[in-house]
């Protein structure tokens, strides 16, 4: 009898297979996109400005060098409406950091920078005086497979 069922699972399995190239998805995994949405308040943009233009991109310029990211980009929103962000911060990367990375990345980039970690996040503490954290996305481009 476990015969007969097993048997006739595998005729029905074989009725619907679906060939292999079928099974395929056109698309598959890319490059992730961290996106920053940022809003600067009124008369404080050029003070952030002089941040993105030094340790913005000192920093970033030295991840890319050190192959963490493979970019990243400053995007404007040109016409907000209200209550959007005025900047979008991206930076692109290839996988998310495992948390030992994440550990040697901020030892490298602290002697790099010549501070520490708690000088680190006062700097990003007197920022938020002047520019607010809107949200954060992850997304992943999905590139075609064929």
């Amino acid at each position: 009898m476990r015969k007969l069922v097993l048997a006739a699972l595998g005729a029905a399995t074989m009725a619907f297979a679906v060939p292999a190239p079928a099974q395929e998805l056109p698309l598959k995994s890319g490059e992730y996109w961290d996106v920053a949405a940022i809003s600067v308040d009124d008369g404080h943009f050029p003070d952030y400005v002089d941040f993105l233009a030094g340790e913005f991109r000192k920093r970033n310029d030295f991840s890319v060098s050190k192959g963490w990211i493979k970019g990243y980009r400053i995007f404007a929103n040109v016409n907000p409406r209200d209550g959007e962000p005025d900047l979008y911060l991206v930076t692109i990367f290839d996988h998310v950091s495992t948390p030992a990375e994440d550990i040697q990345r901020e030892k490298e980039m602290n002697a790099f920078m010549a501070q520490s970690t708690r000088q680190s996040a006062a700097g990003s503490g007197h920022r938020a005086t002047y520019r607010k954290l809107r949200g954060d996305m992850l997304l992943q481009e999905l590139v075609w497979s064929r």
